[in-house]
């Protein structure tokens, strides 16, 4: 199954993603610089629908130590903020991060980016500060990335699409 066969799908099975993100080339870590909106590709995973369910926008890398893992939109989806990892999720919070913003925002950057080696290839890897989670990408295009979520405990990795979006600027109130 092609990269765009899956996206139109919507579904994808594990095995099936595994072969598509292996045939895919690798990124330099410069590759990654940019704000990203970010789509699930489900493959049956206990994640599947959660990013999307909750307000997730996608992830901003400005630099190799310089990443915002989760960007999450406000309540009115006019405007995106970073969050924390290690505040979200929470059992206790339900529905769109957008109204926990106080509880969850952060200004310091919470991963870095490195190259790593998953599945025989070298490839940009986003590292979380505070969580055992490897986001490892692979070239689609020039402006979208397949990830693999790889975490410990998690049997099958969690898929994802990153997609460059050159307007996100509009997106991030003035400070």
């Amino acid at each position: 199954m092609t990269f765009d066969e899956a996206v139109k799908a919507e579904r994808i099975s594990p095995q099936d993603a595994l072969v598509l993100f292996d045939s895919l080339p690798t990124v330099d870590l410069a590759f990654m610089r940019g704000t990203w909106k970010g789509s699930e590709l489900r493959t049956g995973h206990a994640l599947d629908g959660v990013l999307g369910a909750t307000g997730w926008y996608g992830k901003q890398f400005l630099d190799e130590e310089r990443v915002h893992p989760l960007l999450f939109f406000t309540v009115d989806r006019s405007a995106v903020f970073p969050v924390d990892p290690k505040k979200w999720p929470s059992p206790s919070r339900q529905g769109a991060v957008g109204q926990y913003r106080a509880d969850v925002e952060t200004d310091t950057y919470k991963a870095r980016l490195r190259l790593t080696e998953f599945r025989g290839k070298v490839s940009a890897t986003m590292v979380y500060d505070d969580r055992p989670i490897l986001d490892v990408f692979r070239k689609v295009d020039d402006n979208t990335v397949l990830g693999a979520m790889d975490a410990r405990g998690m049997p099958q990795p969690y898929f994802f699409v990153l997609r460059r979006d050159p307007d996100a600027v509009k997106l991030f109130p003035a400070r």
